[in-house]
């Protein structure tokens, strides 16, 4: 199947199920809001009724700012300058670069929203495989099918991360780099020695993660019941498919850049009140909601393309509807013989 075909059908498939689209934004809303309140309300205990109040309320109070990280604990400590703006997109890439640990509370919201979409998932695959509407039943019932088998597949996805992050990557970047740059006298050439890890360390981790989407995906069309073995049929799937998968997943990449770029221009600094401190909010929550679309996007393509690919699209597509004959034509040929 061309590649631009599967994209376009996959593009098609996530546009017909706006309501998924409408459920996970509800999902990151509902995990995010009480630590948002959490924050706020920490943030309203701090000033209290000082003098610094008026000004944060009216713009920047960078005095105020580092007291407050200085004192704070649990979710306020994530209250930093890289939340601002398009500077919280530079920090996560760093920090997953780096590897670089991230706050117990993050992680256990994290924690949760994996758990949530552990349980979406197989509901939204099983929906773009049909490639037609679903009741609500259906789909949480494909939801519930497939939730337990995708907690297992999750166990597998930690092992896999666990090593790439907690022995790969502290073995290129805290051994075999430094034994790189030892004798390097040129602070640009350990620079791109640095990059060119990254780059491998990163085509390694994208590899891993096409290989478990795929996994997902055989596990719903096929209705695997054993991820280890959706996870061995994964890699089959994409080695025998490489060039497919990997021009996909680049076309896939290049929309969330482009639209990481847009984000990039738009995104508000910090400061501002009333009616700009709105535009800024919805600014961030438009973003939100074109990556969450992205990673639907994903899912849908890849779905396309592995359905086209082996065929499966008639395993689990609509069946073609054949419309009845009008009265008149009954009439001329008789009535048929068979059905209810």
């Amino acid at each position: 199947m061309p590649i631009t075909v599967a994209f376009r059908d996959g593009a098609r498939r996530v546009q017909s199920a706006p309501a998924i689209l409408a459920g996970v934004f509800a999902l990151t809303l509902l995990l995010a809001l009480p630590l948002g309140l959490a924050l706020r309300n920490s943030i309203r205990a701090h000033l209290g009724d000082s003098v610094a109040a008026d000004t944060v309320a009216s713009g920047v109070n960078a005095d105020w700012w580092d007291e407050f990280l200085s004192q704070a604990d649990g979710i306020g400590q994530t209250f930093s300058p890289s939340v601002i703006g398009f500077a919280a997109v530079l920090d996560n890439l760093s920090a997953v670069l780096d590897n670089r640990p991230r706050a117990a509370i993050l992680v256990s919201a994290a924690a949760a929203y994996l758990f949530g979409w552990a349980f979406l998932v197989g509901g939204i695959l099983d929906r773009y495989a049909r490639n037609r509407p679903i009741r609500g039943p259906a789909f949480f019932a494909a939801c519930g099918t497939f939730f337990f088998r995708f907690l297992r597949l999750g166990v597998i996805s930690w092992l896999v991360y666990g090593a790439l992050f907690g022995t790969v990557h502290r073995w290129l970047f805290d051994e075999f780099y430094v034994w790189l740059i030892r004798d390097l006298t040129v602070e640009r050439t350990g620079f791109f020695l640095r990059v060119l890890l990254y780059a491998a360390f990163g085509t390694v981790v994208l590899f891993c993660n096409v290989v478990l989407d795929y996994a997902k995906i055989r596990a719903v069309v096929e209705d695997r019941r054993s991820m280890i073995g959706a996870t061995v049929a994964g890699v089959r799937f994409v080695w025998r498919h490489l060039a497919a998968t990997s021009r996909l997943y680049l076309l896939n990449s290049a929309v969330f850049v482009a639209i990481v770029t847009v984000y990039a221009a738009v995104a508000p600094g910090a400061g501002g009140t009333g009616a700009e401190m709105w535009f800024a909010f919805l600014i961030g929550q438009a973003y939100v909601l074109a990556r969450l679309w992205v990673k639907l996007l994903f899912l849908g393509t890849q779905t396309a393309l592995f359905q086209g690919e082996l065929a499966h699209a008639g395993y689990t597509a609509a069946p073609s509807f054949t419309p009845p004959e009008p009265p008149a034509a009954e009439a001329i040929a008789g009535a048929p013989t068979g059905g209810v």
